[in-house]
């Protein structure tokens, strides 16, 4: 695909929680295209975006949306019927990685490693109950940036945190809780990328300690043993495989004390600010943050073409 010969749509905002972080991100792509000189406007992306993308001739499509309509397979079927190739991966791996159930189910199916888990229904008052012993990990089945997300360690805290997850969604997950490091490891296609360790200075890497500057402290590269690196590398290359990835994604693990990676999910369209993950694994990888922008935009493609 020759990208100077195409109008490039930045698609970002979006109808969901995540709106300003995706602009954020979006924003941060947009300045990138216009360094490298490339074709490329932003679209705020809302119920007219059928209409935006004829009016503004898009003829490639650069996702930077977050949350539901963006990473969850809706905004990629609208591009598939209008011809559009897009960055990220294809209307079905977007579903099935955007749903934190399904996902580990496929997880389960296919021995890669995941907290044990029960799914609780918005309604169902039988089923309001932890199968685990405290401390568990809630939240909402369909939601990205820790929305929704408790560390529940007493009962006190429990209706609390089903009140909260489901406030985001019809159905959420209930998971025990793992302790060990938080890991992101970037994908660049089936090849892993320099892994972060996350550590929030207090409490868990909730929405403020994602997006408050100070608030975590990213380890890049992370502090393991060669064999952790490998498992955890390993692991990330079947999560990508088994769901279809494409592009750049970033999958998120917990290597416990024992050394064993477990997955939490995986990341279709992580977020793409200068200080983001992705792109400080990416430095660490040797590609600064234009040439990584550059680089996603080469992995669009059609999902009937891929």
């Amino acid at each position: 695909m020759k990208l100077k010969d195409k109008k490039i749509g930045v698609l970002m905002g979006g109808l969901s929680p995540e709106r300003e972080i995706s602009l954020s991100s979006g924003n941060a792509v947009l300045q990138a295209l216009k360094r490298k000189e490339l074709n490329a406007v932003g679209i705020d992306v809302g119920n007219n975006i059928a209409s935006s993308l004829v009016k503004n001739k898009i003829e490639v499509a650069f996702i930077a949306l977050h949350g539901v309509f963006g990473e969850d397979g809706a905004i990629q079927g609208l591009l598939e019927y209008a011809k559009i190739p897009y960055t990220g991966p294809g209307i079905l791996s977007s579903a099935l990685a955007y749903d934190k159930v399904k996902s580990k189910e496929i997880f389960k199916l296919n021995n890669i490693p995941t907290a044990d888990y029960q799914v609780l229904y918005r309604g169902r008052k039988n089923e309001t109950a932890s199968t685990f012993s405290f401390p568990v990990v809630v939240k909402p089945s369909n939601q990205g940036s820790s929305i929704g997300v408790s560390i529940v360690r007493e009962q006190k805290e429990w209706k609390e945190a089903l009140k909260l997850a489901f406030n985001y969604a019809e159905e959420i997950l209930v998971e025990k809780f793992i302790e060990g490091k938080l890991l992101a490891i970037g994908m660049n296609g089936k090849t892993p990328m320099t892994i972060i360790h996350i550590q929030p200075k207090i409490g868990f890497y909730d929405y403020e300690a994602k997006y408050t500057p100070g608030k975590t402290e990213y380890i890049c590269p992370a502090k393991l043993t060669q064999k952790e690196t490998q498992n955890c590398k390993a692991i990330a290359m079947k999560v990508f495989q088994v769901l279809r990835g494409n592009g750049m994604p970033r999958v998120d693990v917990i290597l416990d004390t024992k050394g064993t990676p477990y997955v939490l999910e995986m990341n279709t369209i992580p977020g793409m600010t200068p200080t983001s993950l992705l792109p400080m694994a990416a430095k660490k990888s040797g590609l600064n943050f234009d040439d990584l922008v550059v680089e996603i935009l080469k992995s669009a493609q059609l999902e009937s073409e891929g």
